[in-house]
């Protein structure tokens, strides 16, 4: 009936998909290492943005405002004012930190 029949083998197939399986051991816990350093880093760029923020606002109103002063007259929002790991942000002297 069929002639040409071309296709892959079940050794072939296993070795496919043994390939693959190493590819994801060697790969997957590397990527569980690098939530902190992810956190901090969205952390520190988070405080460079509600910084700017914060100089806009002092160049507008000549004084340094909170961070719900800045959330209430829309310069945040008011989940810009804690880092994605829950640290919260705060002003001081115009200042923007996250404490550790």
């Amino acid at each position: 009936m069929f002639k040409n029949q071309k296709g892959f083998t079940l050794i072939e197939m296993l070795i496919v998909l043994m390939i693959i399986s190493v590819l994801i051991i060697l790969i997957v816990p590397n990527l569980g290492d690098k939530s902190e350093e992810v956190y901090d880093k969205g952390c520190s760029a988070l405080v460079t943005v509600v910084q700017a923020q914060t100089d806009a606002y002092f160049i507008e109103e000549n004084e340094y405002p909170s961070l719900d002063l800045l959330a209430s007259n829309d310069y945040i929002t008011e989940d810009q004012k804690t880092c994605p790991d829950g640290t919260e942000l705060s002003i001081d002297s115009g200042e923007v930190s996250a404490p550790e």
